[in-house]
């Protein structure tokens, strides 16, 4: 353990649980595979009293998003899907595609292809605009929640055949647009694999890792273990957020039909710990080579093109994000040059986050992994406060 870091992270915990800024948080810095850091602060469930523990399991959001860009490597490591593939091969609602521009429909000039939605320049979206693209989007997130709870519930190539009708943002591969990518990532594996896509990440990757805790759902004998979800009242206080999201079911109960490669996922601190640290390890664990380290170097090393000035892929990605120096690939960004960043971090950082203010960060050169748990909306500003505490120190 690092007594300072340690420490300089308590302090921080200690002030976003007096600001309300959060319920509770789990923190595990590991490096060279020991702990230099693990903390659990706050409540899984104020109103229990249930504390935050180790075993808290947390709905990850789009931290499901690198896990899908895995089982999809491992795919193309055997020879079964290639990037430059045209979607429609798998998804046939993608043929013949539309592009919403300027108020009208216009052919697509080329197919989405399956490195298009690895790199989110598929022309594809989350629905947070107005266009007729979002809008359908909206639509279709709001007919998959609608579903949940009935005998008819929405499945993940359903969804990505719908998909496939709504018209694209712009033409493939021109730009940059954080979206459903994942999600179509996820019917095709499934379509490639004739499994579903628990079936296939639990058989490829969550058991070989030893990821017990890790589904598109919580059984019942574990959901005493599932920490609430809250958000900021008109008050400025915590208060509990029992909505769905994102075609989620909020309580992660029973199999769902949608297992969304870019967002249905939950799991615990320590089961992400295990897939961060097989990734550090060019692929393998315990003597078990989940991925091979050339396709571990593909996958941590994404790069868009273009300049921050046009409306190129990483001129569209830097204005999304916020921060140069960052770049974007295989559903995670990379910090190309720290330097330019306005947040503390390491040359060849590889990380995301998710919805609910879960993130992971690896730095394949320090040998290091940084994981934050926890389950409030716009939860940000705490990751970044503890990542700026962390790569202050001395981390050789």
């Amino acid at each position: 353990m690092n007594s300072d870091l340690q420490q300089r992270m308590e302090a921080v915990l200690a002030d976003a649980l007096n600001q309300q800024e959060m319920s509770g948080a789990s923190v595990l810095v590991m490096k060279d595979g020991k702990t230099l850091c693990r903390l659990e602060a706050g409540y899984a469930d104020r109103k229990a009293g249930r504390k935050i523990k180790c075993d808290t399991i947390y709905r990850l959001y789009s931290m499901t998003k690198p896990i899908t860009a895995v089982a999809a490597m491992i795919l193309l490591e055997r020879g079964e899907l290639c990037l430059q593939t045209p979607v429609y091969e798998y998804i046939p609602s993608f043929s013949g595609g539309k592009v919403w521009r300027d108020g009208r429909l216009e052919e697509a000039i080329r197919p989405v292809t399956i490195h298009d939605l690895l790199n989110m320049t598929s022309g594809l979206s989350y629905g947070d605009s107005n266009t007729e693209t979002e809008r359908r989007t909206r639509e279709l997130f709001c007919e998959t929640e609608r579903r949940l709870i009935t005998e008819s519930p929405m499945t993940t190539r359903e969804f990505a055949e719908k998909a496939g009708a709504i018209p694209l943002l712009y033409q493939p591969g021109t730009s940059w647009k954080y979206g459903i990518a994942a999600d179509i990532m996820g019917a095709v594996i499934e379509t490639v694999t004739n499994q579903t896509l628990g079936a296939f990440m639990k058989s490829e990757i969550f058991e070989p890792l030893g990821m017990t805790d890790t589904g598109f759902y919580v059984p019942e004998e574990k959901q005493h273990r599932l920490a609430m979800a809250y958000e900021t009242g008109t008050d400025g206080k915590l208060k509990e957020y029992t909505g769905n999201f994102l075609g989620i079911n909020n309580r992660m109960k029973g199999k769902a039909g949608f297992e969304s490669g870019g967002a249905g996922l939950a799991s615990t601190i320590d089961d992400y710990e295990r897939f961060a640290r097989m990734l550090l390890q060019k692929g393998s664990f315990e003597e078990r080579q989940i991925l091979r380290p050339g396709t571990v170097e593909y996958l941590t090393g994404g790069r868009l093109f273009g300049d921050t000035l046009s409306e190129s892929p990483q001129g569209s990605f830097e204005r999304w994000f916020g921060q140069r120096g960052f770049s974007y690939g295989n559903f995670m960004r990379v910090l190309w040059n720290p330097g330019q960043a306005s947040v503390l971090g390491r040359q060849m950082e590889y990380c995301w986050d998710g919805w609910l203010g879960c993130s992971f960060v690896n730095c394949p050169r320090e040998r290091l992994t940084f994981l934050v748990m926890q389950q409030k909306k716009d939860a940000g500003m705490l990751v970044t406060r503890l990542k700026n505490v962390l790569f202050s120190h001395d981390l050789s």
